[in-house]
């Protein structure tokens, strides 16, 4: 009888941390390290995502963003990236860039779809706006970001 019940608790045990994972899954991460970027006279106060964890989650889950923050992703080596936006609830802009901060492509992406949006060449580092940020300034392909992780 004491192994049926401690069988049964720890079913329900089970049960409650599977009822309870999604709840977990639909946080934003808001507490990822940071760094400033410079964009020409604009500053970026990008959270860093360089875990494989935290490159996952991204910005899941925002309901809004600061205009002058975003998401830069590090990867630990030039790969093509491809992003998408699964539970990502605001528009974004994704700059795909070279190990020197020049900006191989840019895709706009919107909310809750499985579209991907790749990387035209290899790159480590993928930098998350609110859409149109790089447009409204006139940032295009080619063009230059500045800040610690594109130091050589």
């Amino acid at each position: 009888m004491k192994s049926s019940a401690r069988f049964l608790s720890l079913l329900l045990a089970t049960c409650l941390a599977c009822l309870a994972a999604p709840a977990i899954a639909q946080q934003a991460q808001m507490n990822l390290p940071r760094v400033t970027l410079q964009a020409g006279m604009y500053q970026i106060d990008a959270q860093v995502a360089q875990t494989p964890d935290q490159r996952s989650i991204g910005l899941m889950w925002r309901r809004e963003m600061p205009q002058h923050e975003g998401m830069l992703f590090v990867f630990e080596q030039p790969a093509p990236q491809c992003f998408w936006m699964m539970n990502t609830l605001i528009p974004l802009t994704a700059a795909f860039i070279a190990d020197d901060g020049t900006l191989v492509n840019l895709a706009d992406m919107q909310p809750q779809t499985t579209h991907s949006h790749c990387s035209d060449k290899p790159v480590r580092f993928v930098l998350e706006m609110n859409q149109g940020w790089f447009a409204k300034r006139g940032f295009k392909a080619g063009m230059r970001l500045a800040g610690p992780p594109f130091a050589r």
